[in-house]
């Protein structure tokens, strides 16, 4: 299953206090991970570019699990192990000056990856965060872009989820080993991304979320990309970490704007003005790519670009019907009928969009007249505007788009 040499260095990966760094001095010094392993005490002695205590580690090689039973962890999860000497190892991350040796994946690493794009953000985002940041992913997974997270709660649940909902693809970087999942609530989640695309982690498979993996695994998930966009983050927030490895790879950052009085906006807002691109839309986004790279995008025909779903077309005549349009709806003088629905919906879709009756319809109505939980209703309503099929109004009136 796996070579010498990629086992030699899943075991120095293992041992205790053995980082990154000391893996990369050691393999300069021996020229493999197998012959790191395999040197004698007298043979360690003689090297003196090596510290006392990295002599002791090699000698005693301190584990807290052995490598026979990493090997089986490995198997029993359905993962694999890609090196740096392998073809499926990232191109874009191999660039990094830090990029990890060794990475565990669960799931498929593909060519096409490299056309990609990450998102982080607040763990504790707001509707609008949410929604922007599924909504972006959807339409970038549209265009067949990859999107590229950490799987936490808020932002990142929600850019890999709009990204599945495209049928897209999409990688998860851990903080953890790939036996565990964090959090447990994105079991399901977890599972969606390893089959359209994959979990990945450079930690050994039992490896606990830590608090100080998180800031580690950062550099990853912008080492992947052509960019990094940025959705509702405070100044405190672990998404800057990810921007600012960003621009030390030399990689695009990006910020959407938020409300002047949220805290979450705070951080997005700090970025604009220290020169991260300010993006309403994904057209905005990929046009700051390189050409080669936009060159690869594909543009469905029924993709949307702004947030809302709204068609990019604006014009000053029609500007002021689409004001008009967007007040707070009255039913006045308006018999009640609906568009036929669109083909391949699902049942609940179809319920919903049956709901939703001209010239435009509270979420409240479309509750009562579906029956369903507001939850459900909120969700497949979301998904009908990431299809483009729906539009949101102000105070929760929603149309047919």
């Amino acid at each position: 299953m796996f070579s010498n040499e990629t086992k030699s260095l899943i075991h120095l990966n293992l041992i205790q206090g053995v980082g990154l760094k000391t893996l990369q001095r050691l393999l300069t010094l021996f020229g493999s991970a197998e012959e790191a392993l395999r040197a004698t005490p007298a043979e360690l002695e003689k090297r003196e570019n090596l510290s006392p205590a990295i002599r002791e580690l090699l000698i005693r090689k301190p584990v807290k699990i052995p490598l026979e039973k990493e090997l089986e962890l490995i198997e029993e999860y359905g993962c694999h192990v890609v090196t740096q000497s392998d073809a499926a190892y990232p191109p874009l991350l191999k660039e990094i000056a830090d990029a990890p040796l060794m990475l565990y994946v669960k799931g498929e690493l593909k060519t096409e990856d490299a056309l990609s794009i990450s998102f982080v953000g607040s763990r504790s985002a707001r509707d609008y965060g949410r929604q922007v940041s599924r909504q972006f992913s959807y339409q970038l997974a549209q265009r067949g872009v990859t999107v590229v997270s950490g799987l936490a709660q808020g932002v990142d649940a929600n850019a890999h989820r709009g990204a599945l909902d495209a049928g897209g693809r999409t990688l998860a970087v851990m903080g953890n080993g790939l036996s565990l999942i964090y959090p447990a609530s994105n079991a399901q989640l977890a599972a969606d991304i390893a089959q359209a695309g994959a979990l990945i982690s450079e930690f050994p498979m039992g490896m606990q979320p830590i608090g100080k993996n998180f800031p580690r695994r950062n550099r990853i998930i912008s080492g992947l990309t052509l960019g990094t966009i940025v959705v509702e983050a405070s100044n405190r927030s672990g998404a800057l970490i990810t921007a600012n490895h960003a621009l030390e790879q030399g990689r695009e950052v990006f910020a959407v704007p938020g409300t002047i009085y949220s805290e979450l906006s705070t951080g997005t807002h700090k970025l604009i003005r220290e020169g991260a691109m300010l993006v309403h839309s994904v057209e905005e986004l990929l046009e700051a790519l390189p050409q080669q790279a936009r060159n690869m995008v594909s543009i469905p025909a029924t993709a949307t670009s702004l947030i809302g779903g709204v068609p990019p077309a604006r014009d000053a005549e029609q500007e002021p019907k689409r004001r008009e349009a967007r007040s707070v709806p009255t039913t006045e003088h308006v018999s009640p009928e609906s568009a036929a629905p669109p083909p391949e919906l699902t049942d609940d879709e179809k319920s919903v969009f049956e709901a939703i009756e001209a010239p435009a319809t509270h979420i409240d109505v479309i509750v009562r007249t579906t029956q369903l939980p507001i939850g459900k209703v909120s969700s497949v309503l979301l998904m009908l505007e990431l299809k483009g099929i729906v539009q949101q109004l102000p105070g929760k009136f929603f149309c047919c788009a």
